[in-house]
């Protein structure tokens, strides 16, 4: 059985095929937050030109949403954050990922496990159908925001929101 994402934003939709075989921890952990309708309503908050959009842990005035506990790290499961991939967004503890993700909008080898920091970042999935959508939110102007946690460079001037995600019916 093949899991795929169906994420409506602002800016059209997108269809991630996640991969459970590879990444079974993390897909778990994202079907989990999609089943419990947590990225709804949240917006692309960090954009960066030739790198990638992240999104998944906050609202458009720049609340932060609580999420469930951080798992493990599976960067060494093979899979390369190439351009539409999508990854775990974490800190610089390589098992605090929760719900923040981001998606490739280039190649980024230096993200690969052992990486620059020697953990990688975990690969999950790829972009399906969509990448113009993604391509179309990665050229948004961005500057800083303020929000409850001090201000955040690499917002969307305009809000990129996140309508809806689901699993897509077989």
């Amino acid at each position: 059985m093949t899991d795929i994402v169906v994420m409506e934003t602002s800016k059209g939709t997108i269809e991630i095929e996640l991969n459970r075989g590879m990444a079974p921890v993390t897909v778990k952990n994202f079907v989990q937050y999609v089943n419990d309708g947590f990225f709804n309503g949240l917006c692309f908050h960090r954009v960066i030109k030739r790198f990638m959009i992240q999104g998944g842990g906050f609202t458009p005035i720049g609340e932060h949403k609580e999420t469930r506990d951080t798992i493990k790290i599976e960067s060494r499961n093979g899979l390369k954050n190439v351009k539409g991939s999508i990854a775990m967004a974490r800190t610089s503890d390589p098992n605090s990922a929760s719900s923040q993700f981001f998606i490739n909008t280039a190649d980024n080898a230096n993200l690969d496990y052992p990486s620059f920091d020697g953990h990688g970042y975990t690969v999950f999935g790829k972009v399906i159908s969509g990448m113009i959508v993604v391509d179309e939110i990665e050229g948004a102007s961005t500057g800083t925001k303020m929000t409850h946690r001090g201000p955040m460079q690499d917002w969307p001037k305009d809000e990129v929101c996140i309508n809806k995600v689901s699993m897509k019916e077989a």
